[in-house]
């Protein structure tokens, strides 16, 4: 009797975690595009050697780069306002 009710369990487990695994490789795509994306207005920017972007929580990116010959920490945020530090 126990086996009965352990087995669906543990199939309903195997498909949740093998459902989850597929999610990253989505986002992770998502978050290539995206930076693609940024790196492309940045470069349109005047900024060269944009690399590292990563997206933060509030949707801005946070990335390295060159400008006027010198390395930067940007900043970009979803309406396309540009910050270099």
């Amino acid at each position: 009797m126990r086996f009965s009710l352990l087995l669906p369990a543990a199939l309903l487990i195997a498909s949740a975690a093998q459902a989850q695994s597929k999610l990253p490789a989505t986002t992770n795509q998502s978050s290539a595009a995206g930076a693609a994306g940024v790196s492309s207005r940045l470069q349109a920017q005047g900024y060269k050697d944009v690399h590292d972007l990563r997206r933060m929580p509030d949707g801005k990116w946070v990335g390295e780069a060159t400008r006027n010959g010198r390395p930067v920490t940007v900043t970009s945020d979803p309406a396309g306002t540009t910050i270099a530090r």
